[in-house]
């Protein structure tokens, strides 16, 4: 799900009572800022933790907590909101109301209405590692999963009580990453293996310093997302960065130039698709220093040699059927560039941009590019990279 296909979905959002459901703030604001209509449904022991005021503020929309409330309008009452509602998510899911749902018991507004929608449901656990470990528990957890209900995994770390465990209530990040996978309208990559390279590459010079480049991960990482969300099987080799990994996605972790080439390489046999987006040296220092090199009068020459050029050995082996996605990234004569690229080594599809354009290039979340085949070319304009991830997805692999 892209973030354009937030707009006008309906996310109806159930706190239950846990020092967690502070956290549940964040997440009603950023999905509302993504144009998504958010209703918050609280239990009486939520109030306790968060005031419904303050859910209200965020969404722009009345905090139902009384089922029995003559305050509401007719069509905010259990049965309309039931329909309306695109996902329904229980954050944070404390081992009783998990129970109810569980069970169908329904006995406040939250479980009413809960139990009511038809549409996909996502349970967010958040409670004491015994709570949660305790056999009954991980039954209604499976029995909610028999259902058809979307149980997001508890994270470990410390928790409010003091013990160190899982229980601990995902980030709001997180949480809007599962709904974005959950409301994916279009699995149309299901059953593909997707290969995607993120990042940078690090060549070490002595063991204190490295050559390396801008790339922050986050294109590759937004195509592994988007992929991902569309039902590809996604394994994502990522060079250093500060992203954290994504969820659903196998992820693997490389250091150097030869250390991508070698993990990319060997899994290209059982790849359908190869999207290479990771900005990889194209040298390495020839004779990297085993002490650190220590300044001294003069200049300094390093002697560099060729990496493996990883795009055009997977070119060189692709076989048919395989669709092999490059990346050009420019700072002049883009389409010149870019259309030699794609020829040279035998990609199907390169994505072409100009680093010097406004909102393009490293670090950004936005992309402003183009996408090249043999016989066509589309320019995607500026968008969000999740949004360009999305539609580089679409435009090379939903007919292909």
């Amino acid at each position: 799900m892209s973030q354009q296909e937030h707009q006008n979905k309906c996310a109806v959002i159930g706190v239950a009572g846990g020092i967690a459901a502070f956290k549940i703030c964040s997440l009603v604001s950023h999905l509302k800022q993504q144009g998504c209509e958010v209703h918050v449904l609280m239990t009486k022991e939520a109030e306790k933790f968060v005031t419904p005021l303050s859910f209200q503020a965020l969404s722009g929309q009345k905090v139902i907590t009384d089922m029995f409330t003559t305050e509401y309008t007719p069509e905010v009452q259990h049965i309309a909101l039931a329909k309306k509602a695109d996902i329904f998510v229980i954050a944070p899911a404390t081992a009783n109301i998990i129970a109810k749902a569980a069970h169908g018991i329904a006995d406040d507004m939250l479980t009413t209405v809960f139990l009511a929608a038809k549409c996909p449901k996502l349970i967010v656990p958040a409670m004491n590692t015994q709570m949660l470990m305790n056999p009954i528990t991980q039954d209604n957890l499976a029995l909610c999963r028999h259902y058809g209900m979307h149980v997001l995994e508890s994270d470990e770390g410390y928790l409010a009580c003091g013990d160190t465990g899982r229980g601990r209530l995902p980030e709001p990040e997180e949480i809007e990453d599962a709904i974005q996978e959950i409301l994916c309208p279009d699995k149309y990559l299901q059953g593909r293996k997707i290969l995607v390279t993120a990042g940078p590459t690090q060549e070490a010079l002595d063991p204190v310093r490295y050559l390396t480049n801008h790339s922050t991960g986050k294109m590759g990482y937004a195509l592994a997302r988007q992929a991902r969300n569309a039902g590809a099987e996604v394994t994502l080799v990522a060079g250093p960065n500060a992203l954290a990994d994504i969820r659903g996605v196998k992820m693997i972790h490389t250091l150097s130039a030869a250390d991508m080439a070698e993990a990319v390489l060997s899994r290209q046999d059982d790849s359908d698709v190869m999207i290479l987006a990771a900005a990889v040296a194209d040298y390495t220092p020839a004779y990297p220093a085993s002490e650190k090199i220590h300044k001294s009068e003069g200049d300094l020459s390093i002697a560099c040699k060729r990496t493996v050029d990883i795009l055009a050995a997977l070119g060189k082996k692709k076989r048919a059927g395989q669709i092999l996605i490059g990346f050009s990234m420019e700072t002049e004569k883009m389409a010149e560039h870019t259309k030699e690229k794609m020829v040279k080594k035998n990609c199907d599809f390169i994505v072409g941009n100009n680093l010097k354009e406004p909102g393009a290039g490293f670090g950004t979340d936005t992309n402003r590019t183009v996408i090249f085949s043999k016989e066509t070319q589309t320019d995607l304009g500026l968008l969000s990279k999740e949004d360009t991830a999305a539609e580089i997805l679409k435009q090379c692999l939903k007919e292909n």
